[in-house]
């Protein structure tokens, strides 16, 4: 057996910015052993300024900006918490989330660019929209753009600050408008005597493609307020505008301002070799940064360059090496977007303009994405044998992992047949057999307890969200046999590592669980745990029933089938580990696995039958209940609800391992193609599954759309033998 490398150290990158992004890369391509790497961003991709301005021209979409993280963690082999970071303790060496996590590190980089922001203008956090954060504002000019498409708002856009991202910007919203509206405008406003950030030369012929675009200069302008539909100058004249945008400079993040760290005007101060001065386990880079040893402007090109000394200066700070020093170049080029397809290039004070240069900086640009879009393909790990038993390559043929959650259970017809193979319970106080959700014990005084226990492997690096959603698909029994939590043991397996990395894990996997256990009434009483080859997490849980337990037993012909969540998560994460998945839809889907059902199962407590859907599909469970019950189940194939992406990947030919097992056991009378497939997914966390009369079926989902439940009905039980069919 090969020995296992404990994990002894933990790297944090706080924020996803360009310089992260690529040291993320390089370090996928040459991980150190031993070192836990975490990515803390808030959401699930992180945006390339540098194709902003042709994204508000319209001549890129939204999603060509995006650096998916979440793939480029999974190739990095990182942990991608999504939460934005809100304080940081250099002393103790924790970062703070916006969702109250404390994330612990040895080392520890920030990247997490400025903010265009303008407190301090009065009426600007009303009515104006920062440059930066670049998502914010590229999602606010769309939703305005629409508007003047519609003709719901005027054509009127004041830019503050002609620095180059003003005049970029001014531009690009001019010719982004032009196509709604034969007149257009746009007012760029500077409070000094000219465009800044450029030379002589360069101004000059700027100052010809803003004339030329449409966009009216006004220098030596100082604005006193924004209001709703203008913006008002010191000088008393007021410019029309419906959709103001802040540009006139770079200001730090506010936590960062207000953090213990040395500062440059809220700016990180760094060393030559990019670590916080004075602190020697902290390093900061990009924008929010500020080289003491080398002052320069906030430009993408420095955060570019930084990052192959950051991936250097990271692994030896790690591996107790020499660390590089950073030394960024005196001039760069300024490539700069002209409105349309056309663009200008200084450098050393020199212009030159045109298509040529548009498509120039297109193919620099698209260049930089590629790193990411295609992210190099690692060889294949290979089992070490050279000559093993009969069935292994077959089994490893097509190099796919075993997937993780319930997509790595045991089939559902071996696991009845083991199963069936237990004698019949003999103690009366234990009133049920396996086969259902949980079982009913007995507990005196006319009072019935559930009991059940599940867990999973994990499918995400963060412990603390797998904890969360080990614990709703746990609950998930017990809110199905529509019984209230009670009590939870917890069962946890940590892959190899040092005894800090036991303690910040444990502590994460424990906060995480007991917020959700505690919100719906349950105790976390003591539990399990242990080092093994993986994470797996898991809970054994108690339930008190009020009345009878909720069974698979007691559809009736004509009920309603409800179902309160998608399906597809199964075919999501075979797609995420294999890195064909869409960020985005990952984000969603694990937001939407972590939050609890217990106030879904409240609602359904009159159901007849009810059960979650997991590991068997929902094509698995459903069968359960036609066979407990002894009737047919039939289902409308359009009204299943499918989680976004799952469809195209399962059409792609995307599948869990747990799939051919599931097809087999609960074969689907009338289904084909992808959304066929897709009934035999194996769900983690998934939905409750319920069987309620039919009269009441229309006020139960409306209640249950009231409490945000996303519920739709799905068909109906039918007369006839157990076995599932669609409807024609």
């Amino acid at each position: 057996m090969q020995p296992q490398i404990p994990l002894t150290r933990d790297v944090v990158l706080i924020g996803g910015g360009h310089t992260h992004a690529l040291a993320l890369r390089k370090w996928g391509m040459a991980p150190l052993p031993g070192a836990r790497l975490t990515l803390i961003n808030p959401g699930p991709t992180a945006p390339y300024s540098g194709m902003l301005p042709g994204h508000i021209a319209g001549h890129y979409t939204r999603e060509e900006l995006d650096i998916d993280l979440v793939r480029l963690a999974r190739f990095a082999g990182a942990r991608l918490v999504l939460a934005r970071a809100t304080d940081i303790d250099p002393q103790a060496q924790v970062v703070t989330t916006s969702d109250g996590r404390e994330i612990g590190y040895d080392l520890a980089s920030i990247d997490i660019g400025i903010t265009a922001e303008m407190p301090r203008l009065p009426g600007f956090a009303e009515h104006g929209v920062p440059a930066k954060p670049l998502d914010i504002y590229a999602r606010s000019w769309r939703a305005f753009l629409d508007r003047v498409a519609a003709g719901e708002a005027p054509p009127e856009v004041a830019v503050i600050g002609a620095g180059v991202a003003g005049v970029e910007l001014s531009m690009a919203m001019a010719h982004a408008m032009r196509p709604h509206s034969a007149e257009i405008n746009v007012t760029l406003i500077e409070r000094s005597a000219g465009l800044t950030g450029v030379g002589p030369r360069a101004e000059a012929r700027l100052r010809r493609a803003l004339r030329s675009n449409g966009v009216t200069l006004l220098t030596e302008a100082e604005v006193s307020r924004v209001t709703e539909d203008a913006v008002e100058l010191s000088s008393g004249k007021s410019v029309p505008s419906a959709f103001t945008v802040g540009a006139a400079g770079a200001f730090a993040h506010g936590w960062i301002a207000q953090a213990p760290l040395p500062q440059d005007e809220g700016f990180v101060k760094v060393g030559s070799d990019l670590r916080v001065e004075g602190i020697e386990t902290l390093f900061a880079v990009g924008d929010c940064a500020h080289m003491s040893h080398a002052p320069r402007p906030k430009a993408g090109v420095f955060a570019v360059r930084a990052a192959p000394v950051l991936h250097h200066n990271l692994r030896a700070a790690l591996t107790g090496r020499r660390l590089r020093a950073f030394r960024p170049q005196g001039d760069y080029l300024k490539l700069i977007s002209l409105g349309g397809k056309s663009a200008m290039a200084e450098k050393w004070g020199w212009p030159v303009s045109g298509p040529l240069l548009w498509r120039w900086k297109n193919r620099i640009d698209q260049g930089f994405m590629d790193k990411f879009r295609h992210l190099p393909r690692m060889a294949a790990q290979r089992h070490p044998a050279r000559i093993s038993a009969a069935g292994v390559d077959e089994a490893l043929a097509g190099g796919k992992p075993l997937c993780a959650g319930c997509g790595s259970k045991l089939g559902a017809d071996r696991l009845g047949a083991a199963l069936s193979a237990l004698p019949v319970p003999r103690r009366a106080d234990v009133l049920s057999r396996p086969g259902d959700d949980a079982a009913i014990l007995d507990i005196g005084g006319g009072r019935q307890q559930v009991i059940t226990t599940d867990h999973l492997r994990a499918f995400t690096e963060d412990t603390a969200l797998m904890a969360r959603i080990a614990a709703v698909h746990a609950l998930g029994d017990i809110w199905a046999m529509g019984a209230a939590p009670q009590a939870a043991l917890a069962t946890v397996i940590l892959p190899r590592m040092s005894g800090p990395l036991q303690s910040r894990s444990m502590a994460e996997i424990m906060a995480a669980a007991a917020e959700v256990f505690t919100a719906e009434g349950a105790e976390i009483v003591g539990g399990h745990s242990t080092m093994g080859a993986e994470t797996t997490l898991g809970y054994t849980i108690t339930g008190l029933c009020e009345g009878t337990p909720i069974t698979h037993a007691g559809a009736r012909a004509g009920d309603t089938l409800i179902l309160t969540r998608p399906i597809g998560s199964g075919t999501l994460l075979a797609a995420e580990m294999a890195g064909e998945a869409d960020g985005r839809d990952i984000a969603a889907l694990l937001k939407q696995m972590a939050r609890p059902q217990g106030d879904a199962a409240r609602l359904l407590k009159g159901a007849h039958a009810m059960t979650d859907v997991t590991g068997f599909g929902l094509a698995g469970h459903l069968l359960s209940i036609a066979r407990s019950s002894v009737l047919g189940a039939e289902i409308d194939l359009a009204a299943v609800p499918v989680y976004d992406g799952a469809l195209a990947l399962a059409e792609a030919g995307h599948r869990s391992s747990l799939y051919p097992d599931n097809a087999a056991a609960a074969p689907v009378t009338g289904a084909a193609g992808a959304r066929g497939a897709l009934l035999h997914d194996p769900q983690t966390a998934g939905g409750l599954l319920a069987a309620v009369d039919a009269a009441e079926a229309e006020k139960i989902l409306s209640d249950l759309h009231a409490a945000g439940v996303p519920a739709v009905a799905i068909g109906r039980m039918i007369e006839g033998p157990p076995g599932v069919v669609c409807a024609r």
